[in-house]
């Protein structure tokens, strides 16, 4: 695959999956105590239909981001050889620490420990880091040209 396309398909599953992230934290959590329980299997649906999509636009935006980099292999041996390098390799820590983030609301659902303030704060949480990615990469760009 080009660098163009997984450039697209890095940019465009990146907007899903934080436009999917912010539906939930900002819309569905509140929508869900003002609509109450009359409301749940409703919202347990869309949030069913969520995960499912979430987790294919995960793999894409997860496998499109190792290409690039892989594309950009020589720049992450040295980080802090270029402004461009250190912005890069600080948006790869940040999607790690989503991808923990993810294993964690599994390792806490397995345990049943998954409280539904612990999944808000969570979900937070990955959009905070998410929305840094998204700078980072707006910097990336105004440094590389």
């Amino acid at each position: 695959m080009t660098y163009s396309l997984l450039h697209l398909a890095h940019l465009l599953a990146a907007i899903f999956f934080i436009g999917a992230l912010f539906f939930e934290v900002a819309i569905l959590a509140h929508a869900r105590r003002q609509v109450g329980a009359i409301a749940e299997p409703t919202i347990r649906a869309v949030n069913a239909r969520s995960r499912v999509v979430l987790h294919a636009v995960a793999v894409v935006l997860y496998g499109a981001g190792l290409g690039l980099g892989w594309h950009y292999r020589a720049v992450l041996a040295d980080p802090l050889g270029s402004v461009f390098g250190t912005l890069l390799a600080l948006k790869v820590v940040l999607a790690l620490g989503v991808f923990a983030s993810f294993a964690l609301v599994v390792v806490w659902l397995r345990r049943g420990v998954l409280s539904a303030r612990r999944r808000h704060r969570l979900r937070l949480l990955i959009l905070a880091q998410t929305l840094l990615i998204v700078v980072l990469a707006k910097a990336m760009f105004v440094v590389h040209g």
